[in-house]
């Protein structure tokens, strides 16, 4: 089992407040929406959350940020 990240000292703020609406079940589009930004912009965070966490699916990524405490 991978240590625990610590994702508030790796990610940026917006990072991780995309990663919660993930967990949220929010599409790309609807996290545009609901943050006000582009629908590509959502993508390359994606792409960046995915790259500085190492994670390769959206299932690693709820894991890792359960383990984490940013879900409820």
């Amino acid at each position: 089992m991978k240590p625990k990240t610590n994702l508030p000292a790796l990610l940026s703020a917006r990072e991780l407040e995309i990663i919660r609406l993930i967990t949220q079940e929010y599409s790309n589009q609807d996290i545009a929406a609901h943050l006000n930004i582009s629908k590509r912009t959502v993508e390359t965070h994606r792409k960046n959350i995915f790259k500085k966490t190492n994670v390769k699916s959206i299932v690693g990524l709820v894991v890792l940020a359960m383990k984490n405490n940013l879900v409820r």
